[in-house]
């Protein structure tokens, strides 16, 4: 008989393929079929670019290269349009195998595969993005007409709806409804794109050997665990499956959303809750006059006399919550909650909290019971109001205060495969946020085995530290056994960084790291880190225009030295 360890491995091949071709739940350390057979005519391109820039090898020594940027907002979103026009310039672009980002670099890689085979004509969608994005936004009713189709369109909304419609749309500037599984049949010219996000319980499960598995991908063809090797088709994400069979369709996720689910930067912290409540109170505050006057204009039921005093224990509601966050009495507010609930109830309002007089010297506690106390109020007040748009600011609130992003069913819920984290079968659902917030760069798809990765470009727009990303990247590989090479920073360039550093290991991918702002590109690092802001208003015209010049110098200034690397590479690849 055959040994035993390889027929498993046969069995489980086998039952893969079959999983992916019914399109259900696939475990596997192996490529999808299509993105194997996209490798292997992409590979085809990077060897005749690579003969036009006289750099000549057989076609088996073509080094598989990724190109990473990082996330930083909307710096990372300009800063990697401005980098990858430099890199075509310099005729390079077409030796990029995989294009993989995170958070704001995503922004820029959904406005670039809108278009077909866009790195055959970037100057022209460099300039069509740059026009839309320092152009006018979204108009109102537009977005609330999309928060309404998320609200009622999915089992789950969450933050990340109320995120892409109020805050990502200020940045793209347009409410992008494509899904990515649509759009690879357009892309046969360009890098294979990767889009990165992190399972937040994952995140939050401390495994001292290293064997939790945050990092989640989503590429045209299947989303799932990049280091666990379990995946679903893009177009399933978000549905419910029960051991490995899909149970409850949803639709696929648009960009629109995909760009809030990875650019979620605040998804992690208490620090961000002010903010977002912030921007909520200012959209509540335009929402219900806007509304009113739309029903007004379009003749619909009449209005409610007592809905003005339902919005306005909402906004009392939020309100208190500002207010305790920033350590100021809400008593009256709660008071004139309590009365308003009263009056629409005809006195029979019963809040499950009495008022209580809150020590705002102990915040956390204080905050708890705000957490308590809203939830109570919203449940109180949608048995009175629960129809468009009541329900959504309600769900709203609750979302805030369960502090919930990104939650989507757990695809393999029940699952009985000895391969896969027992935390991944036991949930019904799972969270996913931005990967910035534990790595900043999408290292962990590209370092895949499978994708037999050989020279790595780390763009770094990252807003602190320019060294961060690659070397906590080098710790985590260090930790979980994956080939990385050692990072070593000299002392002195950590405040006065330059701007091309390469990392090489024996039997490890090369690494090329390029922090943004650096000694040779700009003079003053800190005033221009201060002027390009992670979380700033979008930026004009001419910042757009200045922040592409810069990053695009960091490409131009080495392009013999990214050169001098790919020939390294190729020579590395040939003696192997």
């Amino acid at each position: 008989m055959g040994n035993p360890s390889i027929l498993q491995d046969y069995t489980r091949t086998m039952s893969a393929s079959k999983l992916q071709e019914s399109g259900e739940v696939r475990i596997a350390h192996t490529l999808h079929t299509k993105e194997d057979e996209f490798v292997f005519e992409r590979r085809k391109t990077v060897f005749q670019s690579l003969q036009e820039l006289k750099i000549y090898c057989s076609e088996d020594a073509v080094p598989n290269i990724a190109l990473l940027g990082s996330g930083g907002g909307q710096r990372a979103m300009v800063g990697l349009l401005g980098s990858l026009v430099q890199l075509d310039k310099a005729g390079l672009l077409d030796c990029i195998l995989y294009l993989s980002g995170v958070s704001g670099s995503t922004w820029c890689m959904a406005s670039l595969y809108q278009e077909p085979d866009w790195s055959t004509k970037l100057e022209t969608v460099k300039n069509k993005i740059i026009r839309r994005i320092s152009g006018p936004g979204v108009r109102w009713g537009n977005a609330l007409a999309k928060l309404k189709k998320y609200y009622y369109g999915k089992d789950h909304f969450s933050l990340t709806d109320v995120w892409a419609v109020m805050i990502v749309t200020e940045y793209v500037k347009e409410i992008d409804e494509g899904k990515l599984s649509d759009q690879w049949d357009q892309h046969n010219k360009d890098p294979f794109p990767i889009y990165t996000v992190i399972d937040k319980q994952c995140k939050q499960c401390k495994d001292e050997e290293g064997t939790e598995d945050p990092w989640f991908e989503i590429s045209p063809h299947e989303a799932g665990y990049s280091l666990t090797g379990a995946f679903v088709e893009t177009s399933s994400f978000g549905s419910q499956f029960v051991n490995g069979s899909k149970k409850k369709p949803q639709d696929e996720m648009d960009m629109l959303y995909l760009q809030a689910l990875c650019g979620s930067v605040l998804a992690d912290g208490d620090k961000n809750k002010e903010f977002l409540w912030q921007k909520i109170k200012d959209f509540f505050k335009d929402l219900y006059p806007k509304w009113l006057r739309m029903s007004e204009e379009m003749r619909e039921e009449p209005k409610d006399p007592s809905a003005e005093k339902g919005y306005q224990v909402l906004m009392d509601l939020v309100d208190m919550n500002l207010a305790v966050l920033n350590g100021k009495d809400p008593s009256d507010l709660d008071q004139s909650i309590r009365n308003t609930l009263n009056e629409l109830s005809g006195g029979k309002s019963q809040l499950i909290f009495p008022i209580e007089k809150l020590n705002l010297k102990d915040k956390e506690a204080a905050v708890r019971y705000m957490n308590e106390h809203t939830e109570d109020v919203c449940k109180n007040l949608s048995h009175r109001f629960s129809s468009w748009p009541f329900d959504v600011l309600e769900s709203i609130q609750e979302c805030m205060v369960q502090w919930i992003w990104g939650r989507k069913y757990d695809f393999l819920q029940n699952m009985n495969d000895e391969a896969l984290p027992s935390t991944l079968l036991e949930s019904e659902m799972r969270d996913y946020e931005d990967a910035g917030l534990l790595l900043n760069s999408p290292y962990f798809p590209v370092l895949r085995k499978e994708r037999n990765t050989d020279l790595i470009i780390s763009l770094d727009f990252s807003e602190g530290d320019p060294f961060m990303t690659v070397r906590e990247a080098a710790e985590m590989c260090k930790k979980r056994k994956i080939p990385f090479p050692e990072v070593n920073i000299p002392s002195e360039d950590v405040k006065k960084p330059k701007d091309f550093y390469v990392f090489k290991g024996t039997n490890t991918p090369t690494v090329i790291h390029i922090p943004l702002f650096n000694v040779v590109n700009c003079g003053d690092i800190e005033t221009l880190r201060n002027k390009y802001r992670t979380l700033q208003v979008p930026y004009s015209a001419e910042m757009i225009t200045d922040l592409m010049e810069v990053a695009g110098k960091n490409i131009s200034n080495n392009r013999e030295k990214l050169l001098e690397q790919i020939g390294a590479a190729v020579r590395q690849k040939g003696h192997n």
